[in-house]
């Protein structure tokens, strides 16, 4: 587990070094955006979302001050010329989700050559999914076009393979949370990630640690009468990981990680034998249940099967400030938590550490109702 310890360090080395050698980073934004298309290129996709807080001040001399954190330190560390995989991506992929990404993307593609992927909005829509389909289709193109290569059937299955090996690991570490005594915490589980995909590395080390954990000793692993929790909301990319750390330091265990930084982008695969792969492909992230779809009821259905699943105590929401789709949604969630009967919290906050002590109080009185429901 030491090798994510030093994820970032590990993906500079090995991105620089590709990137010396004439290899192709894609940056990319969002989970919709297919990593299996930009392997088939022969590329490596590398995730660019923001996580630092000492960048936002440079993107409010562009953005308006009330905008998503997310939205606003991954444009800092444009303004700033910051981040070496961004500085290094010859090509960067985002898509239609959010109003406020839509719009600072039209100022990160002032610096950057960017294809925007437009992502219908009517999750059950046949129409709007033919229309995904025709976007997946221009995409290949436009790396085809980049890169100056022919993305074929046999290369976009190869990649479907290997994706669908990174998932399946990650998906194992995540379904080991669901045990009676968890082997590993929950940011110890958000930390098993990497921003650039399917490093042979990385998969090595999942591989090895899924081999170790169940013999993990029992002091090494989090108490057993931690407060049981299943984490659902915005995603919490790399930096920006304190309420996480203020969830466990107060007595809790995060069980089940619903966001896009956990299970809902790796629950399934992707079938790799299909007639045509690049809808299979298309189908796989059509079906991710974000906020920004409506109706979003794929959602709620997967919050209530892990929430049986994990066994979770409590459901704790995440809001990043002015994230209107999952502020709205959270109220779907409440009702929810009171058709499961668990105590429920919606945490509204930002990169800042300001609120650090309310927020602990206020996960401090959710774990003393948890505990009072055990006697």
């Amino acid at each position: 587990m030491e090798r994510f310890d030093q994820m970032v360090s590990h993906c500079y080395e090995a991105a620089t070094a590709f990137h010396e050698k004439g290899g192709h980073l894609v940056g990319i934004l969002c989970e919709y955006t297919p990593r299996e298309l930009i392997l088939a290129a022969g590329a490596w996709p590398v995730c660019l979302c923001g996580g630092d807080a000492e960048m936002i001040p440079a993107a409010e001399t562009l953005l308006p001050a009330n905008l998503c954190p997310l939205i606003k330190s991954t444009f800092g560390y444009s303004v700033n010329k910051s981040n070496p995989f961004l500085e290094m991506s010859s090509f960067l992929v985002a898509e239609t989700t959010c109003d406020g990404k839509k719009k600072m993307y039209e100022r990160l593609a002032q610096r950057h050559t960017l294809y925007l992927l437009e992502l219908p909005q009517k999750a059950s829509d046949p129409d709007a999914r033919a229309h995904w389909l025709a976007e997946i289709h221009k995409l290949r193109t436009a790396l085809e076009h980049r890169f100056s290569m022919m993305i074929h059937g046999e290369k976009i299955r190869d990649a479907i393979r290997l994706m669908n090996r990174e998932r399946r690991l990650r998906r194992e570490l995540a379904k080991l949370m669901f045990s009676e005594h968890p082997p590993l915490s929950g940011r110890e589980l958000l930390d098993l990630k990497s921003l650039i995909s399917c490093l042979p590395e990385d998969l090595a080390a999942y591989e090895a640690i899924l081999k170790e954990l169940p013999s993990r000793p029992e002091d090494q692993r989090p108490p057993r009468d931690s407060v049981r929790v299943l984490l659902t909301g915005v995603p919490i990319p790399h930096g920006a990981e304190r309420v996480m750390n203020l969830l466990e330091a107060e007595g809790g265990v995060v069980v089940c990680q619903e966001n896009c930084t956990g299970l809902k982008p790796i629950y399934q695969d992707i079938p790799d034998n299909t007639a045509d792969p690049l809808e299979a492909i298309a189908d796989f992230y059509w079906h991710l249940p974000c906020s920004v779809l409506t109706p979003n009821t794929k959602r709620m259905e997967l919050l209530e099967q892990w929430a049986r699943e994990s066994k979770a105590e409590c459901i704790v929401e995440i809001i990043w400030q002015c994230c209107l789709t999952y502020d709205i949604e959270s109220s779907m969630t409440r009702e929810l938590a009171q058709k499961l009967k668990l105590p429920y919290l919606r945490i509204e906050t930002d990169y800042s550490p300001n609120d650090n002590a309310r927020i602990a109080l206020r996960i401090a009185a959710l774990y003393e109702t948890v505990r009072a429901r055990r006697t």
